[in-house]
């Protein structure tokens, strides 16, 4: 023992406890050398290498171990050593109680020196017990530190001591490793120049007693696409009359990254100003040439009215960083053997990073990582070093890689420990599955989905019953009795939250023996569910609702185009043909009930690519069509969900997992009134009712599809649909259903929300037992907060996928033309949708080197006036589509006006409908 320590405390109820604290040291802990006599068998856990293998070190060529201190390993977050050497070492490290190594803190020494000389005291005692080992044992332990102060203190003691980057560049064998160091600091790796850009940021200390005060606004600065001098400030907090703080220019923005949680200061109202509707991209000039910047930030100031402004501020520091290895390419320096080159990486929300490595010319055309290390006042972009290439730029499987690491989709293959709870196969049903389940297997179920499709989550039947009612069933996969709460099985899916469907891969949320095979509803196959029975009349009108696990069989898996083939033919009276006519009459029911309530029908435009078979290129694009018996499905799938969240917030009001859709605000519907306006319509939005009957009404016999374009538009103002704890809240209305609850149901194997959801139904009815994260509405508070991140990732990820894809397949088709209508107009640009292939792109009215044409931009109408035409939305036109390759940084699908002519904007046309390289049409059908 090494001290005691003896105090008294009053308790609550007014008495007197003794407490006594004793501080021990252990004599039992191994120095995890292996074949070390003077520990004997004391060590536990990791062991050293016997000898370390590490290339060798120009500065200790003997064999050694190394000792980082915290600030190093903290610091350079991706290792450039081995783990034989960097983590053995930092795992099995003599604690700081250990009895040779302990070291006290004496008086007027800082908590910081006193851990500086406990690593010094771990480092010197190493060296000396690994000579006791052998004569002959040459083995070194190095202690690595980046203090300058604390190095030369472990010098004069005599042990062997480095910087990191002084033991990387003596790694004589890979010259490589010291691109992937972190910089130290941003004042040492200050650009020349020596310019201050930026203002300094405030100390945390003088933050916090700003925010408390009210000088200051804290909240998550979010970049923009479409102008990098433009950013918004999300504010926290619930009570704050500025939700939403604008910021223009790179001296207001203040070196803040997308997803930085940063302090704001307000500027005066005379400051303020309007959101920029000029689209600027990054066009990576001179790091010097700030005054080319302050001449584009003046093209962002224009004359508005007053109720356009909005509330504008300045970042003055940064509360916490939300930085992430970024996915992108270099953009090599035009200075011959220059070792320092600008990064530019794939989200436009980042700026350009500043990194230096001797592999340029071998990293030209490759997409690499690269992490930001910091960004000093007076640097144009921030520092950054190379952490690792993907792969040429352009292939498939590089992209793919790329598009799901930038949205964070967790991709990497099931491990050992999650794969070890599935079940063995061959698996068959045993009569413990069939305790609390019924024996549904006699009934005529079937499954209705894309084509393609493997992982089926939901089946349907419907019959008559003796008393002339109908039965309805939705039965879904019973994915929740394979995964477990709690292992790893169950914390894996709760992690990935979401299967992802990309264009040609799925990624999926549980192992591909659930996903499709033992959960999946696959017709002649016995099956666990999970299943909702309606008793309904022949009006849709629900007279009784059962729920239960159950067993089925189904009878057919059917795609939307077969099922909708059964319905419509006059020869097909089979028992499956019947139930989907069945049910097909129950679901036009319950829509038009639906929509008379005021959901509302928004249209996307969806595409479907048609994939060579050999090659897996994408050779057909278009719309995806949609059936009634797309609808059909859907219907009885709302109807199951809506179910579902009545039975679980009646048995638990304060831990149902519920999914909600709040109304926009008024603003957000502004570009759909004024567009509707143009063309003589009125959109009136008060309530979702409204707006769904003014949508139904805004119809022009001359322009047919004007009204599915306005629904478009109304899609883009809604707001974002979200998971949430029924006792953390108490708004649940879904806007867009118009019912006032609602939850997610019915595709368990490809959602983690359901999975909760069939474990909370399942003990309301009695059919499973609970466990206590259930029923804790913090813990599932924070399921629903990674699951609408996983779930909006998804989506995004979703969205590059098929502008990868149409990259692919206009790369092969060469230029065609198109018509398009316009969706929005800009200052210097209009955004067009081309209904053949659902594809949205923007056309410039502004180029380099080139002429500015004469632009007049109304935001009230609103419209944009080139030289002598004019351009509303809506307005129908032609445009050349292209693949524009000339920045392997970002191709993109380039689109440039047709008609109407414009001299000196619009492009000839004989240019148009040239089909390059036009590939034979093979069609395959891709998965769900």
């Amino acid at each position: 023992m090494l001290k005691s320590k003896t105090f008294l405390k009053k308790t609550r109820a007014g008495g007197v406890m003794k407490i006594v604290r004793e501080h021990y040291l252990r004599d039992d802990i191994g120095c995890g050398a292996p074949g070390c006599a003077a520990c004997g068998g004391a060590h536990e856990g990791p062991a050293l290498e016997p000898q370390p293998q590490d290339p060798a070190s120009s500065l200790c060529p003997q064999p050694h171990y190394l000792l980082p201190d915290t600030n190093v390993l903290l610091h350079q977050i991706v290792s450039a050593w081995r783990l034989g050497t960097w983590a053995s070492v930092a795992s099995s490290l003599r604690l700081p109680g250990s009895l040779e190594t302990y070291v006290e803190q004496e008086q007027g020494e800082n908590a910081n020196d006193r851990n500086d000389r406990a690593i010094r005291v771990a480092a010197k005692w190493y060296n000396e017990h690994l000579k006791k080992m052998s004569a002959d044992n040459h083995l070194q332990v190095i202690f690595i530190t980046n203090d300058r102060k604390n190095k030369e203190k472990a010098v004069e003691e005599g042990i062997p001591a480095f910087t990191c980057e002084e033991y990387v560049k003596s790694l004589t064998a890979n010259p490589e490793l010291i691109d992937r160091l972190a910089c130290l600091s941003e004042e040492v790796n200050e650009i020349e120049s020596g310019k201050i850009i930026f203002s300094e940021h405030l100390p945390l200390s003088k933050l916090q007693q700003g925010i408390k005060s009210g000088t200051y606004l804290q909240g998550t600065f979010r970049a923009s696409r479409e102008n990098y001098l433009e950013a918004t400030v999300w504010i926290h907090g619930d009570n704050e009359e500025n939700k939403e703080i604008i910021l223009q220019g790179l001296k207001h923005l203040n070196r803040a990254v997308h997803e930085d949680i940063v302090a704001v200061e307000l500027l005066p109202k005379s400051q303020w100003v309007a959101p920029s509707s000029v689209v600027l991209q990054d066009e990576g000039q001179n790091e010097e040439d700030v005054e080319k910047e302050e001449e584009r930030e003046r093209m962002l100031k224009t004359a508005v009215s007053e109720k356009m402004l909005k509330p504008t501020g300045r970042v003055v520091g940064i509360i916490k960083r939300n930085w992430r290895p970024y996915c992108g390419m270099l953009s090599k320096s035009d200075i011959k053997e220059s070792r320092r080159h600008l990064f530019t990486p794939a989200d436009k929300r980042i700026p350009r990073i500043r990194i230096e490595t001797r592999q340029a010319s071998a990293l030209e055309g490759r997409r690499i990582i690269v992490a930001i290390d910091g960004w000093p006042r007076n640097s144009r972009y921030p520092n950054g070093h190379f952490v690792r290439n993907l792969g040429d730029v352009g292939e498939k499987e590089t992209e793919t890689e790329v598009l799901l690491l930038e949205h964070d989709v967790p991709h990497q293959p099931f491990s050992q420990a999650v794969l070890s709870f599935l079940p063995k196969m061959p698996w068959s049903i045993t009569e413990k599955d069939m305790k609390n389940r019924e024996d549904l297997r006699h009934l005529c179920i079937c499954s209705v989905d894309p084509p393609g499709c493997t992982d089926i989550d939901d089946a349907l039947h419907c019959r008559e019953l003796e008393n002339g009612n109908l039965e309805v069933g939705v039965h879904i996969a019973d994915v929740s009795h394979f995964i477990r709460p709690g292992n790893a099985l169950d914390q894996e899916s709760a992690r990935r939250g979401t299967t992802v469907y990309l264009c040609e891969k799925r990624i999926d949320m549980v192992p591909e023996l659930l996903s499709s095979n033992l959960c999946s509803l696959k017709c002649d196959v016995d099956r666990l569910a999970f299943s909702c029975i309606w008793e309904m009349n022949h009006n849709a009108e629900i007279l009784k609702t059962k729920f239960t696990k159950s067993v089925i069989n189904s009878k057919a898996s059917l795609t939307y185009a077969e099922a909708q083939l059964r319905i419509d033919s006059a020869n097909m009276n089979d028992d499956i043909t019947t139930s989907l006519r069945g049910l097909n009459k129950l679901a036009k029911i319950l829509k038009k009930r639906r929509i008379e309530k005021g959901a509302l029908t928004l249209s996307s435009p969806e595409v479907r690519f048609h994939m060579d078979s050999e090659t897996h290129d994408p050779i057909d694009l278009q719309t995806k069509e949609l059936r009634e018996t797309n609808s059909m499905v859907e219907e009885f799938m709302l109807l199951a969900n809506i179910s579902v969240a009545k039975k679980i917030h009646e048995e638990f009001s304060e831990h149902a997992l519920l999914r909600k859709h709040p109304a926009p605000p008024p603003s957000n519907y502004e570009i759909l009134v004024k567009a509707a306006r143009s063309r003589n319509l009125e959109i009136k939005t008060d309530t979702a009712k409204s707006l769904a009957e003014s949508l139904d009404r805004a119809e022009s016999p001359t322009f047919p599809y004007l009204n599915t374009l306005l629904r478009i538009l109304a899609t883009r103002c809604m707001m974002q649909a979200v998971y949430f704890c029924s006792g953390m809240d108490n708004d649940f209305h879904h806007y867009g259903l118009a019912s006032p609850i609602y939850t997610h149901f019915t595709s368990p194997i490809r959602r983690y929300a359901d999975v909760i959801v069939h474990r909370l139904l399942a003990v309301a009815v009695g059919a499973d037992s609970t466990y206590p994260e259930l029923t804790d509405k913090h813990k599932l508070a924070d399921i629903c907060k990674n699951l609408n991140f996983r779930h909006k990732m998804a989506q995004y990820a979703q969205r590059a996928s098929v502008a990868f894809h149409t990259q692919l397949f206009f790369k092969s088709k060469g230029i065609v033309s198109e018509e398009a209508y316009i969706l929005f107009v800009r200052k210097n640009a209009i955004v067009v949708l081309i209904p053949k292939y659902g594809l949205e792109g923007t056309v410039f009215f502004e180029e380099k080197d080139k002429p500015n044409p004469r632009l007049i931009y109304d935001d009230e109408i609103p419209s944009l006036k080139i030289e002598d035409t004019v351009f509303h939305v809506f307005d129908k036109v032609k445009v050349k589509i292209m693949l524009d390759s000339s920045n392997l940084q970002h191709q993109k699908i380039r689109m440039s006006l047709v008609e109407p002519q414009i001299p000196g904007i619009s492009i000839p046309t004989d240019t148009s409908n040239t089909d390059l390289n036009g590939p034979e049409k093979k069609k395959i059908k891709l998965g769900k």
